[in-house]
C-alpha cells in the first residue's frame, strides 16, 4: 500500500510506539501531526521524525481537553488539507492490585485512555464525514482478553476494553459512510515504558517466549490502514497471548 501524501494524526506521538509509527509514516511519504502533553518532548520528536519539518507538525496539550482535541484536528486540516487516518495511541498503564489504585490514578486513567480518545476521535470523524472517507485505529491491550494474575491491571481492562467495544460500535455506525474503525491489541512491547531488566520476565508471559518489537505494532497499524475491507477488527499482536496458554 502506498501512503505517499496521506495525512495521519498520531496521539502520544512523542515517544514509544507513537513516535515509531510517525517515523515510519514519514519515511513512506506521509504527512503526520503528533500530539502529547509536553511541547519540549514533541519538538524533539518532530525533529527526529522529519528533520526538514516539511512532513511533520505537532500540537502540544492534553487531548482530554475538548479545546486541545479540536485544535489538534483543526491544525491538521489547516496544515495538510485533510485527515486520512487517526492513530489513537496515547495511553497509560499502571499494574497494581485493584484495591491499591488511588482516586488520582483512576482519574488519570480515564482522562488519558478514554476521554482523550472520545474528544479526538469525535473531532477527527467530523472531518472524515465531510470527506466521505477515513480510518481510525486505536491501540488497546491484549490484557483485556487475557488477564493475568502476574499483572493485575483492571484499570487497563476497564479503559482499553472500553475502546475495543467502541471500535466495534463505531465501525458499524460508520461502515456505510466510508469510514473504517479498527484497533491493534498488543502484548508487552519493548518500549521505554519497560526497563531492560524486566524484559526476561515479561518475555515468558507470551507463548512465543519473547516480547514484541515496536515495528511489529507499526506493521499492524499499516496493515489495517491498507485493508480496505476490514473494519471493526481487534487485531491481536501479542505473541499468542489471546489464543491461550
Amino acid at each position: 500500500m502506498k501512503i505517499t501524501g496521506k495525512v495521519y494524526v498520531v496521539t502520544g506521538g512523542s515517544s514509544g510506539i507513537g513516535k515509531a509509527t510517525a517515523i515510519e509514516l514519514v519515511k513512506q511519504g506521509a504527512n503526520v501531526v503528533i500530539n502529547s502533553r509536553t511541547e519540549q518532548s514533541l519538538a524533539a520528536a518532530a525533529k527526529e521524525i522529519d528533520p526538514t519539518g516539511a512532513h511533520v507538525h505537532y500540537v502540544a496539550g492534553d487531548a482530554s481537553d475538548p479545546e486541545v482535541a479540536k485544535r489538534l484536528i483543526d491544525e491538521t486540516v489547516k496544515r495538510f488539507g485533510r485527515i486520512d487516518t487517526l492513530v489513537n495511541n496515547a495511553g497509560i498503564f499502571i499494574a497494581k492490585p485493584f484495591t491499591g489504585y488511588t482516586q488520582e490514578e483512576f482519574t488519570t486513567y480515564l482522562s488519558t485512555n478514554v476521554i482523550g480518545f472520545f474528544h479526538v476521535t469525535q473531532q477527527a470523524m467530523k472531518e472524515m464525514e465531510k470527506q466521505g472517507s477515513g480510518h481510525v485505529v486505536s491501540i488497546t491491550t491484549s490484557l483485556v482478553d487475557n488477564p493475568s494474575v502476574e499483572v493485575p491491571s483492571v484499570l487497563a481492562s476497564l479503559t482499553k476494553g472500553g475502546l475495543n467495544g467502541a471500535t466495534k460500535s463505531l465501525a458499524i455506525e460508520y461502515a456505510a459512510r466510508g469510514i473504517r474503525v479498527n484497533a491493534v491489541s498488543p502484548g508487552t512491547i519493548k518500549t521505554p515504558m519497560h526497563p531492560e531488566e524486566t524484559h526476561a520476565a515479561l518475555a515468558v508471559m507470551h507463548p512465543m517466549m519473547r516480547m514484541g518489537e515496536m515495528h511489529e505494532i507499526v506493521d499492524a497499524i499499516l496493515y489495517l490502514d491498507g485493508a480496505q475491507f476490514v473494519t471493526g477488527e481487534i487485531l491481536h499482536v501479542d505473541g499468542g497471548q489471546a489464543a491461550g496458554h
